[in-house]
Parts: C-alpha cells; sequence; structure tokens
C-alpha cells in the first residue's frame, strides 16, 4: 500500500502533465515571502487572463516537467514557486504577471516555455510590454487602409481642380 505523500505527488505529476498539454504557454514565478492576500489577488488576476496558477513542490514540478520532456525549463524551478498555465492568449497572461511583479517586489518571475521556445525573465517582460491582440488588429487595418485613403484623396483632390478649372472657363466665357 502507497503512503498518502507519494499517491499525492503522483495526482499532482499528472496534474501538472495534463495542465501543460491543455496549455499554449507555461510561465515559472517564485512568491517567497507574498502575503496569502497578495497570492489570492494574484491568482484572480490570473484568472482574469484565463491561466491558472499551481503552486507544487520542486521535486515534483522537476519531475513532471522532465516527463513532459520540458527539460530546458527545469533549472528555472528555484525556491517556492509556481507553475503558471496560460490557455488562450500568453501576451495576457505575462501582462498581468509582469504588472504584479511591479506592485509586488516579492514575486520573482523565473523563466517559462512559450511554443517550443525557453522564455527568461527578459523575454516575458518583452512580451508584456506587446499590444494587445486589438491593438495590433487594428494597427494592421489603418496599415491596410493607409494606401486606399491616400489614393482616395489624390483622386478627389484631382476632381476638385478639375470642377475648378471648368468653373474657371466658365466665369471667363460669361465675362
Amino acid at each position: 500500500m502507497k503512503k498518502i505523500s507519494v499517491i499525492f505527488k503522483e495526482v499532482s505529476t499528472d496534474r501538472i502533465k495534463k495542465n501543460l498539454k491543455e496549455s499554449d504557454s507555461l510561465f515559472i514565478i517564485n512568491y517567497l515571502k507574498l502575503s496569502s492576500p497578495d497570492m489570492s489577488a494574484l491568482r484572480q488576476s490570473l484568472r482574469d487572463s484565463n491561466a491558472r496558477l499551481f503552486v507544487v513542490k520542486n521535486t515534483v514540478a522537476r519531475r513532471a516537467l522532465k516527463d513532459a520532456g520540458l527539460e530546458a525549463v527545469i533549472n528555472t524551478v528555484d525556491g517556492p514557486c509556481g507553475l503558471v498555465f496560460a490557455k488562450d492568449e500568453p501576451v495576457s497572461v505575462s501582462k498581468a504577471l509582469y504588472d504584479f511583479v511591479k506592485a509586488h517586489e516579492q514575486l520573482k518571475l523565473q523563466g517559462g516555455y512559450l511554443q517550443e521556445k525557453v522564455l527568461t525573465k527578459s523575454d516575458i517582460e518583452a512580451l508584456a510590454k506587446l499590444p494587445s491582440k486589438d491593438v495590433l488588429r487594428a494597427q494592421v487595418v489603418g496599415a491596410l487602409n493607409a494606401p486606399i485613403s491616400g489614393f482616395v484623396g489624390v483622386l478627389s483632390q484631382t476632381l476638385k481642380k478639375f470642377i475648378y478649372c471648368l468653373d474657371q472657363i466658365k466665369n471667363r466665357k460669361n465675362n
């Protein structure tokens, strides 16, 4: 018969592996000296970004990451760590983490994993500074619309000049 601690570690490992399969990205944080209310606030801000924070023992996290084939991020698991699983948009999750780190210096960004790429702390900060999808879409639409607007402006000015010219000819004939 297995001990409860062994069963708990196996269940935690399986849960981490399942979350890794379902998630697009993973962020690893160190929450040393972060108070319980601050931790609850962090969980809420991550929940708003469609992400989840999973606090686990380092040995369990390392084992699950190794089993999932993410040996490259194992070295970022140090101290009291939490795994943040992002399902949809990693930019919004990185912004939530980055904003929380700015407000709470106790929280440290350790690293992460996004689409076959290991993320460092600076990568996560750069990702957080990217504009949102809606802003990027608006910029693309604006960039696509600019040549068309310029062309319409040129055509309308040419038409206005032609009408002005015809008006001047009419005025000369009437005089």
